[in-house]
């Protein structure tokens, strides 16, 4: 494993980790090692990417698996919506250009998902954020079905407000960062 080049982690270190099928990410300077995403987790973004890839004005590009440079740290949403020209060769895409970032909870991950990256990405500006749920969690509905979707927009403060909870059964509607209709159930095998 190779050390960070100054006393805290960032983004152009990612360049010398090993390519050995686990994910690595920078988030306030520290190195954060995920594992590797389960099926149900992966179908999710495919199906959502479909989902978005068929309303997303042309001018805008779906992403998943891509990093955010946001100065040093660079987390990677697990799919992102971006504007402007991509570098397509870069290593990321600048913070700027991201309207908006998607992250699918995960064991693993639970505290960054739910915590760490969304304060990140309303510091950095990131007008929406997208949470799904696809593991029972403290505060479910008892009627709640799986997957849950909490959907934020970047409010006054600089703080996300949440805008939209819909659970499997039930179709959302949501107008930014455009406009798009699914049923969170859709996203899963059934």
């Amino acid at each position: 494993m190779p050390l960070p080049r100054s006393d805290c982690w960032t983004a152009a270190d990612l360049d010398e980790m090993p390519d050995d099928g686990l994910r690595y990410e920078v988030l306030n300077g520290q190195l954060v090692v995920n594992a590797a995403p389960k099926p149900m987790h992966q179908w999710l973004i495919k199906r959502l990417t479909h989902v978005l890839d068929a309303v997303v004005p042309v001018d805008r590009v779906v992403l998943d698996g891509v990093g955010v440079l946001i100065g040093d740290d660079e987390p990677i949403p697990d799919l992102m919506v971006a504007s402007g020209s991509i570098d397509w060769y870069g290593r990321g895409v600048p913070v700027g250009q991201v309207e908006l970032a998607v992250e699918v909870v995960s064991k693993s991950t639970t505290l960054q998902d739910r915590l760490v990256k969304p304060v990140l990405y309303a510091q950095a500006g990131i007008p929406t954020y997208w949470r799904f749920e696809i593991n029972s969690f403290k505060g479910r509905f008892a009627d709640e079905q799986m997957p849950v979707l909490f959907a934020y927009a970047l409010g006054p403060e600089g703080e996300y407000e949440q805008t939209h909870r819909a659970a499997a059964g039930v179709p959302v509607s949501l107008r930014a960062p455009f406009e798009v209709t699914f049923d969170p159930g859709d996203l899963v095998p059934r």
